[in-house]
């Protein structure tokens, strides 16, 4: 009698499905005696190729997507290589999360793949330090918060940034105390969304500036008593005015800019602005943005945008760069 048979035949039907996972895709293709190979070797599992056969048919029958014509392999999986690899790619361009804990998800994430697709990522975890943060409990606190959150309390976290020495530093010494509605991502980095007791509007708080991240028994504020919340809160437009998560409000900006800039244009503002005259070469537009977070993009996109409206607005980028003029001078 065969160990297979000893066993609870659930067993075997998991054994299978593990080879289909690990050593097959619709490039890489097993026969039933390979399978029967894979299950000596890999689990000192004796079987025949009928036994393999009616397992396999009873994984298709329960809704594994199997192939067994032209050879068998396992069509779909939680992840395709296509999907885990942006997912991995998403984890290790992350500004947000430690190095450690960004190669710890990696190793997991690869986990998901079959042994053709660890090969195609093994030198991931080698690849040369990348911009990451110094902050090790950057996911335990997106936990705290994330409970926060879904409870309605308010939390209390130190807030820091780096020094000189390259290594963060409280930023005062009273901790804040926010009232947390949701994180979102930006640039590759955290955002808690959040408003501080003392004013009445959203501020931003970057998830890997934050350490000691504790939740409280106090209730957060309610957002009718937030103004943003108030006038009609809208994410993916709150998102387009605080491009560079800026807190405070947002000014109607109006720009003459060259034509190649549209494609700029809606990777930073989406298609929430406005064309408001057709120029041939220089379009003017119009778009929500806050005052200093649009300062900073004008002064990046300089000789390509040219802010009209509002004119405080551009008395402070013709300050702005007279001032950096005179350091070239």
């Amino acid at each position: 009698m065969y160990l297979y048979e000893l066993r609870d035949k659930k067993a075997l039907n998991m054994m299978i499905l593990e080879v289909l996972e690990q050593y097959t895709d619709s490039d890489h293709r097993l026969t039933q005696q390979k399978i029967v190979d894979l299950l000596e070797k890999n689990y000192g599992v004796p079987c025949t190729r009928q036994t393999v056969k009616n397992n396999l048919m009873l994984l298709k029958n329960m809704g594994y997507d199997i192939s067994i014509w032209g050879g068998i392999f396992l069509k779909s999986r939680l992840f395709d290589n296509a999907e885990l690899r942006m997912l991995i790619d998403s984890v290790l361009f992350s500004r947000t999360l430690s190095g450690e804990e960004a190669e710890r998800l990696i190793k997991k994430l690869t986990a998901f793949g079959n042994k053709y697709f660890h090969a195609k990522v093994k030198h991931v975890c080698h690849l040369p330090k990348l911009i990451h943060s110094d902050n090790t409990d950057v996911l335990r606190n997106l936990d705290v918060l994330n409970d926060a959150i879904e409870q309605g309390k308010k939390v209390r976290f130190t807030y820091n940034s780096y020094g000189k020495d390259f290594q963060l530093h409280p930023r005062r010494k009273e901790p804040y105390i926010v009232n947390p509605y949701q994180m979102v991502a930006n640039q590759g980095r955290y955002y808690l969304l959040g408003n501080y007791d003392k004013y009445n509007n959203i501020s931003h708080y970057r998830l890997d500036c934050m350490t000691n991240v504790q939740m409280l028994d106090d209730k957060v504020k309610p957002k009718d008593q937030v103004e943003d919340f108030a006038k009609g809160y809208s994410l993916p437009r709150h998102m387009v005015e605080h491009i560079y998560m800026f807190s405070g409000p947002s000014v109607q900006v109006k720009m003459r800019v060259s034509e190649h800039m549209m494609g700029a244009l809606i990777d930073w503002f989406g298609k929430e602005f406005r064309i408001v005259q057709e120029d041939a070469d220089k379009p003017i537009v119009s778009v929500a943005c806050n005052k200093l977070a649009m300062r900073y993009w004008a002064l990046q996109y300089g000789e390509y945008a040219e802010i009209l409206e509002p004119e405080s607005l551009r008395d402070e980028i013709r300050e702005a760069v007279n001032y950096m003029a005179s350091f070239y001078r």
